[in-house]
Parts: structure tokens; sequence; C-alpha cells
């Protein structure tokens, strides 16, 4: 049996740990990445442990997570990624600095940044990389290598957030960033050559924001350790680290992917108490009164409209107790038009044309693509506040755009996805939660208003006649 990985650090003032005690002994099995599903990908991704539940329960936003695989044909596959090579190809295809790619060094205790103006070519990276022994970052190449949109969509799929990442290309005795933290989960897929790690307490826990710490104010590592082709290595939001590749070793290649960035307890609340007010106050008058004469002119909040609203989120908390419908106003929509779209080895035809049988009152129908749909119930976007009455939308990613993936673009960025009168919403709950379902047994008044939901549910290549 595998040994189990081991948290990192106790808290105590101690050297650096070393790698033997949180390695996770290969045990045979399968060497390639399992696809069938959201779940057996990520337990593939940290093969041979396996154990998701016990990784989210011991490790996931608490301690870092490390497994060193002597596993030939995994490190293959991992290779297999991204190489430095990839970068000639790509640069003819046309990469721009700061953009697409950056060109960095960790002088000091900081970063320098070597970007030229304009488009990046192969053989002034390469000189930068040679000569100035500086780091080749790629943004997101997820957008370029097929194998790595694959992996991110069903991580996407898993998480049920957004999921990045970065090449980080290092020749030898060299580093490219110096010692920071991040504001997302990190996860370490180490694809050539080696990088030596180090892992530092956090200052902010579970940070919400990236940060550079100088070295004398972080103290001495944690943990410590070598990454090889095949390695993979986790550790939560605000973990300090720094990476270098060491003198005398080959260049190192890693992809950082990432997740969870805005994504915790406190963005659901903010994302959600809208919509809890907004139903409240069409039942509470007193929501409905206006605040004291001049408040806002106040330099410091007055006794008694801090005592108010306490008051007011005290009902608002035992409202919550006694529903079933969390409304979220931002977050579900964002992510779903964000997201990738679902991996295609194709021209993605099945994902902007139906196909099958046009759905009948008689039809038996199944949901596909339930990974990249949401369903949600909002105030009607399109009536004055005064008017607004709920709605249900349901967004989906199937037409979403690989090329701009976590690249900023809003300007490009456009929902998709279908809206309905709430007296739909129980029929639309039957399609999510039945395997397959009769058309004619949704739950609505008459059969012409079944037929024109699954019909539009079908255009929109959301479900399949079976």
């Amino acid at each position: 049996m595998p040994k189990k990985a081991k948290p990192v650090g106790s808290g105590k003032e101690e050297g650096p740990v070393p790698c033997k005690q949180m390695k996770v002994e290969a045990a045979g099995g399968p060497s390639a990445l399992n696809f069938d599903s959201p779940s057996s990908l990520f337990e593939s991704l940290i093969s041979p442990h396996q154990d998701r539940d016990f990784f989210s329960r011991e490790f996931w936003s608490r301690s870092p997570f490390l497994i060193q695989r002597d596993d030939p044909a995994l490190a293959t596959y991992y290779g297999s990624l991204f190489k430095l090579t990839d970068l000639k190809s790509l640069c003819s295809r046309g990469m721009y600095y700061g953009r697409d790619v950056n060109v960095c060094r960790c002088v000091n205790g900081k970063k320098k940044v070597l970007n030229k103006d304009g488009k990046a070519h192969f053989l002034q990276l390469r000189k930068d990389f040679d000569q100035k022994r500086a780091t080749i970052q790629l943004h997101q190449p997820q957008r370029f290598k097929d194998e790595l949109w694959r992996i991110q969509e069903k991580l996407e799929c898993y998480f049920g957030s957004l999921v990045g990442s970065n090449v980080y290309i290092t020749p030898a005795g060299s580093q490219g960033l110096p010692p920071h933290y991040d504001d997302v989960e990190v996860f370490i897929l180490q694809l050539e050559g080696e990088k030596h790690w180090r892992l530092y307490h956090p200052t902010v826990p579970l940070a919400r924001e990236y940060s550079v710490e100088a070295e004398e104010r972080i103290g001495r590592p944690v943990h410590e350790f070598m990454l090889k082709p095949g390695d993979l290595l986790y550790f939560p939001r605000g973990t300090i680290h720094q990476a270098d590749t060491p003198a005398g070793l080959a260049h190192s290649t890693h992809v950082t992917i990432s997740t969870y960035q805005n994504n915790s307890w406190g963005d659901f609340l903010l994302d959600t108490i809208s919509g809890l007010v907004f139903d409240a106050a069409k039942e509470d008058v007193e929501l409905r009164a206006g605040i004291p004469r001049q408040l806002l002119l106040q330099v410091e909040s007055t006794t008694v409209a801090t005592r108010r609203l306490s008051g007011f989120l005290q009902r608002l908390a035992d409202r919550l107790e006694g529903t079933k419908e969390v409304l979220s106003s931002d977050m579900k929509k964002d992510f779903i038009m964000h997201r990738l779209p679902p991996y295609s080895a194709g021209d993605g035809a099945e994902l902007s044309t139906p196909g099958g049988k046009l759905p009948r009152l008689d039809s038996v129908v199944r949901l596909q693509f339930k990974d990249h749909i949401v369903l949600t119930v909002l105030p009607d976007q399109d009536q004055s506040d005064e008017a607004q009455e709920k709605m249900v939308y349901i967004y989906h990613s199937l037409k979403n755009s690989r090329e701009i993936h976590m690249m900023g673009n809003e300007e490009e960025t456009e929902s998709h996805g279908l809206r309905f009168p709430l007296s739909h919403l129980d029929a639309l709950k039957q399609i999510w939660n039945s395997p397959a379902i009769s058309v004619n047994d949704l739950k609505l008044t008459t059969d012409e208003e079944k037929e024109s939901l699954v019909l539009s549910l079908w255009t929109e290549c959301l479900i399949q006649v079976v």
C-alpha cells in the first residue's frame, strides 16, 4: 500500500523537512490520466494516493501535498504537455510580450522583467534564456495545447471554479520569481528537468491577493525538496514559495495549474446577500423604510444604524434557514461565461449544431454536458426595478472561446443560454435530476409548453432524444 502524504509543518521553528516525509511511493497501476469523469481525472492526477476525499479533508486549503513518483510512463506523459521546443511553433502563430509571454529573472530578491515590445520571436526568447538566464513564462497555454485544455476543462467541472495555468521554463542556475504567495490554490506538474522548491509558513493564510515577500521576513523554509518529471505538488492560497533550477542541471519546465480565485465563502455571501434582501424587502415593510436623514453624510456609523443593520441581518439569517433557494446574482454566470468549452477532439460541431431526433411530446430526453450548464433564478433583467419578476436563466459554456480563456478579454466574452418563466422551474428540475424523462411527464400545464421547452433546450444542444 502507498504511504499517505503528510501535511507540511507543525508551526514550530524547525529546519526544512526532508522530502521523504511527504513522499508517496509509486505503487504500480495506470500511469495515464483517466478522463472518464471529473472525479476520475482528479483521482488519477493525485495517483497513487487516489483518495480524493482524504485529500479534501486533510490538505485542501490547509497544507501542501507532494507526490514524488518514479514512473517513466507518467514522466513521458507530463513531458508531452509542454516542452521548451514548443515555443518555436507557438511564436510562429503570433505571441506577444506581456499578453502571452513574460521574460523575467529574480535578481537580489526582486523580479526583473526583460520583456521587449510587441511580438515575441523564438530566437530572441532563446537568446535571453541562454545568455541572460531568464525564465520564460507562458500565459494560459491551454489556449494552444489540447491536452492541457482537456485536463483543465475536466478540473473546472470537478472544482466548479475557473482553472488557469502558466508554464515556467527556467535555465540551470537561475530563478524566475522572488518569494511570494498567490490568491489561488496551486497544483505544480513537473514536465522537464528538475526544480528546487522551498515553501514557508503563510503570513496571510488563504490570501485574497498576490504579494511578494522579503527573504528576511519569511524565515526558514518549512519544506524543501526537488521536483522531477512526473511529480506533483499542491499548496494552498497564501503559501509563500520560491523555486530555482540548480546549476549543473538541464533546464526545468513546469506547469502551474491554479483555481479558486475569489471563490470563498465571503465571495459567495456577497453574491447571494443581494438576492436575500431583494426577496425580503418585498415582504418586510421595515426594509423598505427610509434610512435616517443625513445618515450618508456621517463620518462614523451611528449606534442606531448599527443596531438596525444587526437586526436586519439576524432576520435575513432566520429567513435563510427556511429557504431552499439561494440566489446567486453573479458567481454562477461569471463562472460559466469565462470557463473552457467542453473538450472536443474534432471540429466541435456537436457543441453548436443540434443532432439526432427532434424532441416531440412522446420523446424521452436527457440532459447532456450537465457539468457545463448552470440553472439559476434571477430577477428579470429586462424589466424595471419596480416591476421585476423572477425568471429562470440557463447559462452554458458550449459556445465559449478557448482562445480567450482566462485572458481578461471582457469585451469578447458573452453569455450563452436561455430564459424561461418561473413556472417552468419544476419541469427544468425534472430534466436536471433525472437520467432520462418523458417529455409528456414534465410538470407544465399544456403540451405546447412541454414541446416548446424541450425544443429550446435541444436547439442549444443541451438535451438529446434517447
